[in-house]
C-alpha cells in the first residue's frame, strides 16, 4: 500500500469514528518533512522601513530597560528579551530580583529556543513576541484542550499504552506544559522544532498533539519499562 493511501484509509477510518482534520499524518517523519514556510508580510516596498521602525523601537526599549539597571550587557539574551516584552505589555515586575511567572518562563524557554535559529537580535525579539502573542490570543481557548486531544489520539494509535500510563497515574502527570505551553521548546532538536513551529504559525496547533503521540509511539518499549508516574515523566522531559 502507499504512502498516500495509507494516509487516506487513515483519514477516513479517524473521521468515521470521530476525529476530524487527521490530514496531519502521525508520523514525525512525514509530519516534520515539508520545506519550511517562507512568509513574508504584503507591500515588499514597506520592508525596509517597517525593519528600520522595529529597530529603532527595539533599541529605545533596550536602552530604557538598561537606564532603570533591569537588564545591563551581562543579562542573557533571552532575559533580555523578556525584559522587553514585559516592559512593552505593561508586566514589568518592580524589581529584576522578584520570581518569574509561569508564563515568564514560557517566553523565555521560547526565546532560547528562537535563538538557536534566528541570528539576528532584532528580527529574533520581535518573531519570539509574535509567536508568543500567536499562543496567547489565536491558541488561547486551544492550547488547554491538547492534553484531552492527545489522550484521544494515543488511544487510537495504541489504547495499551495509554491503559498503561494511566495505570501508572502518569496520564495527567506527562509534561503536558512543556509539549503545549512551550510548543516543545528545549525538547525538540532545532530542525524539527522550527518545522513544527511553522505548521504552528500557520494556523495548526493540533501538530503539536501528533508530535507528542509520536514521541510516546517512538519510545514505547521504554516508557511501559517504566512503572511510575514520576521516572515516566522525568523520562519524557529529558
Amino acid at each position: 500500500m502507499t504512502e498516500d493511501s495509507q494516509r487516506n484509509f487513515r483519514s477516513v477510518y479517524y473521521e468515521k469514528v470521530g476525529f476530524r482534520g487527521v490530514e496531519e499524518k502521525k508520523s514525525l517523519e512525514i509530519l516534520l518533512k515539508d520545506d519550511r514556510l517562507g512568509i513574508l508580510p504584503p507591500h515588499h516596498e514597506s520592508h525596509a522601513k517597517v525593519m528600520m521602525y522595529r529597530k529603532e523601537q527595539y533599541l529605545d526599549v533596550l536602552h530604557a530597560l538598561k537606564v532603570v539597571r533591569f537588564v545591563s550587557d551581562a543579562t542573557p539574551q533571552a532575559e533580555v528579551y523578556l525584559r522587553m516584552y514585559q516592559l512593552e505589555s505593561g508586566k514589568l515586575p518592580r524589581s529584576p530580583s522578584f520570581p518569574l511567572e509561569p508564563e515568564d518562563e514560557v517566553f523565555l524557554a521560547i526565546a532560547k529556543a528562537m535563538e538557536e535559529m534566528v541570528e539576528d537580535s532584532v528580527d529574533c525579539y520581535w518573531i519570539t513576541r509574535r509567536f508568543v502573542n500567536q499562543l496567547n490570543t489565536k491558541y488561547r481557548d486551544s492550547l488547554p484542550q491538547l492534553p484531552k486531544a492527545f489522550e484521544q489520539y494515543l488511544n487510537l494509535e495504541d489504547g495499551r499504552l495509554l491503559t498503561h500510563l494511566k495505570m501508572c497515574s502518569a496520564a495527567p502527570k506527562l509534561p503536558y506544559d512543556l509539549w503545549f505551553k512551550r510548543c516543545f521548546a528545549g525538547c525538540l532538536p532545532e530542525s524539527s522544532l522550527q518545522r513544527v513551529w511553522d505548521k504552528v504559525v500557520s494556523g495548526s496547533c493540533k501538530i503539536l498533539v501528533f508530535v507528542a503521540v509520536e514521541i510516546l509511539l517512538t519510545f514505547k518499549i521504554k516508557v511501559m519499562a517504566l512503572n511510575s508516574a514520576e521516572k515516566i515523566t522525568k523520562f519524557l522531559e529529558n
